[in-house]
């Protein structure tokens, strides 16, 4: 199936088509045509959307040592700014090492809140790379490390030291500028209201241009639980993403 990056292409097939019927359109009005189907408010619209695509589409880095911040009881995703609060001695470690570095951090979830001092068998092995804005120290010995998340990755291998540390890898997403991903966030976009009982917030549809982004976005608005949003960070195929939030949120509204 073609996706909205071949849309100069569908736009001169249309018109090829509508040639052959003695129906005449010009290049404009075939791409402006070719936007309102696939979504787009207008062919401008389209076009950022293309060239944003192509950019997320440079090489990335194949892996990269990092230091390890486990998290409890959150799921950070892709294109969230946050702080985290700091309390660990052993986490304190690794973000001053990230620190001395390159700023980047591989924060993800573990699996049990209460563990205190929890090793790798103890995490999750997906998570997200997050840059650190910066550091506040409190009186008390606690930090508040402000931190913007980038993409997904993976553990790959681990590194003993005084604090946790691994090689880790990116996730690359699969499906993501397709025609399905569109159309799936349409129907997302319409069941929100239902879910929630509440307007759709107008920024929610700026993410449309990006199904992925749309997706990490979306699903922080479910109350589905620590398990089912880590299911969702490890999910790399968008429209899969898409559609179990959709089922989510169906399920949700049909029960409430």
């Amino acid at each position: 199936m073609r996706d909205f990056r071949d849309a100069k292409a569908m736009a001169q097939t249309l018109r090829d088509a509508l040639k052959a019927k003695s129906i005449p359109l010009t290049h404009s009005e075939s791409l402006e045509l070719v936007a309102r189907t696939l979504g787009f408010q207008d062919w401008n619209v389209l076009s950022a959307a293309i060239q944003a695509s192509e950019s997320a589409a440079k090489p990335r880095k194949t892996s990269a040592v990092m230091p390890v911040a486990p998290m409890r009881d959150v799921v950070f995703f892709p294109q969230v700014m946050t702080s985290i609060f700091v309390g660990r001695d052993k986490t304190k470690r690794a973000i001053e090492a990230a620190m001395a570095g390159d700023r980047q951090l591989f924060v993800v979830t573990q699996k049990r809140p209460g563990d205190d001092d929890p090793d790798f068998a103890a995490l999750y092995s997906v998570g997200v790379v997050a840059d650190i804005l910066e550091r506040l120290e409190f009186s008390d010995g606690n930090w508040r490390v402000k931190v913007s998340c980038a993409g997904r990755a993976a553990i790959i291998r681990q590194h003993q030291g005084d604090y946790l540390a691994a090689d880790i890898a990116p996730i690359e997403e699969t499906r993501a500028m397709t025609v399905e991903a569109f159309a799936q966030v349409r129907e997302i976009l319409d069941a929100y209201e239902g879910y929630t009982k509440a307007p759709t917030p107008a920024y929610l549809g700026l993410y449309r241009l990006e199904p992925g982004v749309f997706a990490d976005i979306a699903v922080q608005f479910l109350k589905v639980g620590i398990d089912k949003m880590q299911e969702m960070l490890e999910t790399s195929d968008v429209i899969t993403r898409l559609a179990t939030i959709l089922a989510w949120m169906k399920a949700g509204s049909s029960s409430a």
